[in-house]
């Protein structure tokens, strides 16, 4: 088990059956980490699979071009948002999986690094037991850089590389929450999406580098990856499979 980010050695595994809406979703993963902030919730993970979102940064929604990319976005049939966390715009759908993986955590600044390095190299392992070529790293021109993003490999062509998996974290006093998003499926939508949003933006990112697990290995679905991932936060923590109303009883939904 690892202990330096915070587990008890537990951690409740909790599959939400149907998306909240993109705003709700985005904040109930807040609401967790509030209560987790005042003791009413232990380690705890949620899984769902989201509606069509665009999430902006902060810096996004400051640049002239914001409102049109907003707009470009529900043209598109997404809904544009802005997340309390740092980046730029990542886009995400149904073929997507999100996990909010949440701990209460005495002192949760000392360890954020750590947890992005961990919690990158966990998912990058989890997506080469599904028999992806999978590694941490951010990849030159991807959408939403980071340090510590999961990026595919072609298998055929070691050069074209595609970002799967963002991840983002949010600390307070007590406790944190660390987000991640896994791209499984259908990524053409995502695509066109990210393309006219960061054009509307003016920010220059490279295309090629937005794609989907089944781009690579074209077999592979979201409920594989979930079952990968599944096994590999067994060697993280003790896991408790719960349904989702025992987490709404401690957390209720806007």
């Amino acid at each position: 088990m690892q202990d330096s980010s915070g587990t008890n050695g537990q951690l409740t595994w909790i599959r939400q059956p149907v998306s909240f809406g993109p705003a709700a979703d985005l904040g109930y993963g807040l609401d967790m980490l509030a209560a987790a902030r005042q003791g009413r919730l232990q380690p705890v993970m949620r899984l769902y699979r989201p509606a069509p979102t665009v999430a902006f940064g902060q810096r996004d929604a400051k640049l002239p071009g914001f409102a049109q990319a907003a707009q470009r976005c529900r043209e598109l049939g997404f809904e544009p948002l802005v997340r309390k966390a740092g980046g730029r715009a990542a886009a995400y759908h149904e073929g997507c999986l999100v996990l909010d993986h949440v701990e209460p955590h005495a002192d949760a600044v000392m360890g954020a690094k750590s947890r992005f390095a961990l919690f990158g190299e966990l998912l990058a392992g989890a997506l080469r037991h599904t028999g992806l070529l999978a590694q941490v790293g951010e990849i030159p021109g991807e959408y939403c850089p980071g340090e510590f993003s999961v990026h595919g490999i072609h298998p055929a062509d070691p050069e074209h590389r595609i970002k799967l998996v963002g991840t983002a974290q949010r600390v307070v006093s007590g406790a944190w929450l660390f987000s991640s998003v896994i791209v499984v499926q259908d990524s053409a939508p995502l695509r066109q999406v990210l393309t006219d949003s960061y054009a509307a933006l003016g920010l220059d990112w490279n295309p090629a580098t937005a794609g989907a697990a089944d781009d690579l290995l074209p077999a592979l679905d979201v409920d594989a990856v979930e079952a990968a991932v599944r096994e590999a936060y067994a060697g993280y923590a003790q896991l408790q499979e719960v349904p989702m109303d025992d987490l709404l009883g401690q957390v209720p939904a806007a």
